[in-house]
Formats: structure tokens, C-alpha cells, sequence
């Protein structure tokens, strides 16, 4: 039995599915030996023994998940820089969150090309990982050095190469688009070098201006400018040069070829179930949303105390995991089901939802099916987050959310 914080609420949580959903499981790996300019994630660098305590902190922490003999469906491993760890130190981490047991149909790991070495793929290939997602972002050297990317595109290449002679079932690459300095011709360019290394998964990204980033204060200095419209030029640009390429979108930024679609995002989207293991990483299971202490020492001793999940702890509640499932929902090109939802959630406030659809519809952001499927139209991806916000805010006014 997981002990959680004096004083901490304990509100009686609800399923979040009537009956056993998918279970993925999030590793994050927080090291990473710089900081570049744009990242937001929880990171520190990798001094003195702190990877034996993180190694050790992971084990006790997934000792104190209740699994109940549930099998992971799907794996993903993020960081910070997974490829920081050491051969032996990934085959220790990877065991430990097997259990034991078969590896999950899907794991994702991800990246950086200048960490990327033949001993390592051995070890992420023999303990079944099936997915690497490669962290690009450019292939000039110019934009990777306005990021703060520590790798070279001759380091891309070689990574990239290496990581299909492993034989992986799939290869995912990261781009990122709108960056400082950057133009149409050359995110058209970025495409075509993507495209002719033929990865089975892009993942390409608008760069976001997060705050307490080194980019924020370039931002808030003047150094760099915001530029909505031609952010949106980048968007239409690239869904429409991917979708002639074979790449189809399936969600606002992420496309793949057929059966190459990201299973454990897909997961996430729908609100089913996952379990985060290392510092910040976020939980939803046994009717909880919760993350870990974005601060090694404090999560090593949170679980070192046997608690986990112990930061922005919320009751998972039908309102909730509707209105998310929603939001979540229509960022993918398929959309949502509401019949499929409403017997999901059948207490949720669905009147408040149907009644604001029409002025979506008629707005050109939404399209709806006489079965009930709605789904963005390209103009609604565009503007995605500003609708989620309505679409909580018409939802049910009471529901508190938090991203996963």
C-alpha cells in the first residue's frame, strides 16, 4: 500500500475505464550534459553517483506501483537524454520495468544522434524495444546551433544509419519548424532531407517559447520575435508536403506511414491509463492524476519513503476525463466518437458540449458526422489550443484539468 504526504487529500478516485484499458508506462531519463535553448523538461546533469541513485530510485519506485498483473502495453522513455546511459545502466533500467515479464507490443526510446552508438542499440534491441525516436530538429548546422544542439548533421547520419542496420521495427524523426532565423526554403529543405532518409515516423514540431528557457530570455530581450502568421504558413506547409510525400497525419504533429502510428501516444490522447516512473514524470492510473517531484533528490526521497506520485495530485473524475478525452481527442485527424464517449462517461455533462458545437461547425473548425464523429478541420488544428479552452470552458466550467 503506496503511503502519500500528511495532509494530502484522499478523495475517493473512480476507474477510468469500466474495465481494463491499455496500460502504458513513462520513463523519464533526466540527464543531459547541456541545456538546450528551447527545452522546458526536467533535467540535470549526471555528476558524482547520481545515475546508481536514479537506477535504484526506479526500482524502488516501480516496487511500489500496484500493477495488480496488469501487462504493459506500450513503453516510452524520454528525457533529458536516455542515450546518456551507459550500456549496462539502460539493460538495468530496462529490466526493471519488465519485471519480469514480456516486453510491451510498442517501446519507444528516445535519441540524440550524438549518443546514439552501436553497443547501446544492441542493448535496446535485445531487450525488445521496438521504436526509436531520433532527435533531429535540423539538418543545418546553423539552426542546431541557434537550439543549442549539442550534435552535427554528419552525427544525424550516422546515428540514422546505425539505428536501421539494428533493425528496429520502427525509426521516428523529430524536426522543428519556425525556429530563429529559419525560412519556408529551408524547413522545405529539412523535409526533403527527411523524407530521403525515409524514417517510417515524423514528428515535427513548432518551436514554443517556454518559460524559464534560455530562448525565453532571448524572447523577452528582444533577441528573437514571435511570428503567428508565419507560424501557421510552417503549419499548412508542412501538412500538406508531408500528406503528398505517403506520410498521413494523424495527429497536429505527428504523421506516419501505414501501421507506423505511435500506439502510446494514441494511448495518452484517449485518457486511458499510464504510469510515470522518474523525477516529473506523470502518472494516471488507479483513478489518479499525479506527477513525481521535478528534482532528483526530493523524488529520491519521496520514494524513499515509499510514496510516489506525490505533486498536483487530482481526483480523476467522469467530468474530467471527458472533457480531456475531448480536447485530447480532436487533436488527432480522426477526432472523437461521442456515442463511444458517452457510454465511456455516461455522468458527464454532455448537454454543454452539444450545445456548443454548432458555432464550431459553423465557424469552419469543426466537421461532424451524422454517427457523431467530430474531428478539426485544418483551420481548427490551427487554432487547437485556443479550442480546447473552449471547449472546457463550455464543457463544464467546474472541471480542473492538467495536461498528461
Amino acid at each position: 500500500m503506496v503511503e502519500f504526504p500528511s495532509g494530502q487529500e484522499k478523495a475517493q478516485p473512480i476507474s477510468p475505464s469500466p474495465s481494463p484499458s491499455p496500460l502504458g508506462v513513462y520513463i523519464h531519463v533526466p540527464f543531459c550534459a547541456t541545456t538546450c535553448d528551447f527545452c522546458a523538461f526536467y533535467q540535470t546533469v549526471p555528476k558524482g553517483d547520481a545515475v546508481r541513485r536514479y537506477l535504484d530510485g526506479v526500482e524502488l519506485e516501480a516496487g511500489l506501483v500496484p500493477w495488480q498483473g496488469r501487462r504493459i502495453s506500450t513503453a516510452f522513455w524520454g528525457g533529458g537524454t536516455p542515450g546518456l546511459l551507459r550500456p549496462a545502466e539502460i539493460e538495468q533500467l530496462g529490466r526493471t520495468m519488465l519485471r519480469g515479464g514480456e516486453a510491451p507490443a510498442e517501446w519507444s526510446v528516445e535519441l540524440a544522434p550524438a549518443t546514439v552508438t552501436e553497443d547501446r542499440l544492441a542493448v535496446l534491441h535485445a531487450l525488445g524495444v521496438t521504436r526509436i525516436s531520433l532527435g533531429v530538429q535540423s539538418f543545418r548546422s546553423d539552426l542546431l546551433d541557434a537550439l543549442g544542439r549539442q550534435h552535427t548533421p554528419a552525427q544525424i547520419y550516422r546515428a540514422y544509419d546505425l539505428i536501421r542496420a539494428r533493425g528496429f521495427a520502427s525509426v521516428n524523426l523529430d524536426l522543428m519548424f519556425a525556429l530563429p532565423g529559419q525560412t519556408e526554403i529551408q524547413w522545405r529543405a529539412d523535409l526533403d532531407e527527411a523524407l530521403r532518409l525515409a524514417p517510417d515516423h515524423l514528428s515535427t514540431y513548432c518551436l514554443t517559447f517556454e518559460e524559464d528557457t534560455a530562448l525565453w530570455v532571448k524572447l523577452s530581450q528582444g533577441k528573437v520575435k514571435l511570428d503567428v502568421e508565419k507560424e501557421a504558413a510552417f503549419y499548412q506547409h508542412t501538412w500538406d508536403y508531408l500528406r503528398a510525400a505517403g506520410y498521413a497525419q494523424y495527429e497536429v504533429s505527428n504523421f506516419s506511414r501505414p501501421g507506423q502510428v505511435c500506439q502510446h501516444n494514441l494511448n495518452t490522447w484517449n485518457m486511458y491509463e499510464w504510469v510515470g516512473l522518474g523525477p516529473s514524470a506523470a502518472s494516471q492510473d488507479t483513478g489518479w492524476r499525479s506527477s513525481n517531484p521535478a528534482d532528483l533528490g526530493q523524488w529520491l526521497a519521496d520514494v524513499g519513503r515509499r510514496q510516489r506520485a506525490t505533486s498536483d495530485r487530482v481526483t480523476l473524475t467522469p467530468d474530467l476525463l471527458a472533457a480531456d478525452a475531448v480536447i485530447f481527442g480532436l487533436r488527432m485527424n480522426a477526432g472523437v466518437s461521442l456515442p463511444h464517449l458517452q457510454r465511456r462517461f455516461p455522468t458527464a455533462p454532455w448537454a454543454q458540449l452539444h450545445d456548443a458545437l454548432p458555432e464550431f461547425i459553423a465557424g469552419g473548425l469543426l466537421e461532424a458526422t451524422v454517427a457523431g464523429q467530430i474531428s478539426l478541420t485544418d483551420r481548427g488544428r490551427l487554432l487547437a489550443d485556443a479550442m480546447g479552452a473552449e471547449i472546457l470552458e463550455a464543457f463544464a466550467a467546474s472541471v480542473k484539468t492538467s495536461s498528461p
